[in-house]
């Protein structure tokens, strides 16, 4: 039964004028519906009145809202956080765990001290009993879906999954199970609650690696829960993804043509090689338009949402010659970006550093890597990130040149976002900072080499905004 009396119970009643959306959201990529913003305002106001848990959600943490109908179609709100908040998983607003491993008395809790004294002891017997720990615990999510089925977090992982990585990877992600999403639904279907809408945001400061925005809403995280949400969503009427909703470009800039390779004006939105959703790309244009062509290989890529020059290989050997220089940082590449105004670009992410705009160049030196949960997200990391270096030059407040001088995914994007950095996200960056119209980040100029004969070929791209 559920009851709709008292806020400190996991159903909120939710008196919102908006009408319930069409179909729930697609928890990877979405605008949050105006019930969920509602909701979300709803917590926020609940979070200021428990010292507790709002100090302890000061200092950085997702939280989710599921919109929902009771089956005489009254609506409300579930809440939920990732993980552990002020160190408990029960608080009473809150919808409960999938599974509880947090009793000092049970199963877990036991086991894992015995584990603990074997490692401190040196006992080399604790890895293998630590990994079994770890799947009798996926076993205990048992998680639902719309249609009424249920499997544990081990079987949902191993049917998602190719057996290449089952191999490598036998056991999901640590944590998996505990971030918002799945327990929101959990608790839904068990109590018979038909979702309308989800969405989640964070709260408090960013931790130092990442870029995390005071409000801000985000997708759901893909390492740990696209596998158990594409599960958990079976039954459900779930909007497409936007992505694949693009309109296919017909045609491409052509900067520059021979027959050996070609420079084009890549828009945004437009991938630069084939993906897994077979989306319109650089190369399946131009595959199209040069039929007779040996090859179309990218020397280098561009971001989906990032437009300008791209350099395509029609040969083989172009394609080795072209790509060298890139290999060597023989390539000069000018990027042109909007920055967010200073005083948007700050929020919880960190101090912006550029009070004082500089206009002399001058270098960012932020080492990354991939977040493996949630790629293609990168994060900040001095200790496994690999070196990345940008030169950048303010033209005016909010404009930057950006001159990278080594070729991490998503440079550009984090060194502008990142407090360490910039600290002032580009516009419409909507993994780093605040979505938009479009990526305002632009591959405006380009210095190489021919790859036979070597002179040099300079091209330059207006940025289209």
């Amino acid at each position: 039964m559920v009851y709709f009396c008292s806020q400190m119970t996991p159903f909120h009643p939710l008196n919102s004028p908006y009408p319930s959306p069409e179909r729930f959201t697609y928890p990877f990529c979405y605008e949050p519906h105006p019930l969920c913003i509602a909701a979300a305002d709803e917590l926020k106001r609940h979070l200021a009145t428990e010292p507790a848990i709002g100090t302890d959600a000061r200092n950085g943490k997702m939280f989710g809202v599921l919109v929902v109908s009771d089956e005489t179609g009254r609506r409300g709100f579930l809440a939920a956080y990732s993980g552990l908040l002020a160190g408990r998983n029960d608080w009473p607003y809150f919808v409960p765990p999938v599974f509880d491993a947090q009793q000092p008395d049970g199963y877990f809790k036991q086991k894992e001290r015995e584990i603990s004294r074997l490692a401190e002891s040196g006992d080399a017997a604790h890895r293998s009993l630590s990994q079994s720990l770890q799947r009798w615990l996926f076993h205990q999510y048992r998680m639902l879906n719309a249609l009424g089925e249920e499997k544990d977090l081990v079987e949902i992982w191993h049917d998602y999954h190719s057996e290449r990585v089952r191999h490598q990877f036998p056991l999901p992600p640590g944590g998996s199970g505990d971030c918002c999403a799945p327990k929101l639904l959990q608790y839904a279907y068990r109590h018979r609650l038909h979702p309308l809408a989800m969405a989640e945001f964070w709260m408090g400061r960013s931790p130092r690696g990442e870029i995390r925005y005071e409000g801000q809403f985000y997708p759901a995280c893909r390492g740990k829960c696209l596998p158990i949400l594409t599960f958990m969503l079976r039954g459900l009427d779930v909007d497409p993804n936007p992505l694949a909703l693009r309109t296919p470009l017909a045609s491409l800039c052509i900067v520059y043509d021979e027959p050996a390779f070609a420079v084009v004006d890549k828009p945004a939105g437009l991938l630069s090689v084939p993906g897994k959703d077979q989306l319109p790309s650089v190369v399946s244009l131009l595959r199209e338009r040069w039929p007779e062509a040996e090859c179309i290989r990218p020397a280098h890529r561009l971001d989906m949402d990032t437009s300008g020059l791209l350099v395509v290989a029609k040969t083989e050997a172009a394609y080795a010659a072209l790509q060298a220089q890139f290999v060597r940082h023989e390539v000069t590449k000018r990027y042109e970006a909007l920055l967010t105004p200073s005083d948007e670009g700050r929020g919880t992410a960190g101090e912006c550093n550029t009070t004082h705009l500089p206009k002399a160049s001058q270098t960012i030196r932020l080492p990354l890597r991939p977040d493996p949960l949630d790629r293609p997200r990168q994060v900040v990391d001095w200790q496994h990130g690999k070196t990345a270096v940008t030169e950048y030059a303010f033209t005016d407040d909010n404009r930057v040149s950006l001159w990278p001088h080594t070729g991490r995914t998503h440079q550009l994007r984090v060194h502008c976002a990142h407090p360490e950095g910039l600290g002032r996200p580009i516009v419409g960056d909507a993994l780093y900072g605040h979505s938009g119209d479009r990526l305002c980040l632009h591959a405006a100029e380009l210095t190489l080499r021919h790859p036979a004969d070597g002179h040099e070929l300079h091209f330059v791209s207006p940025p289209p905004f």
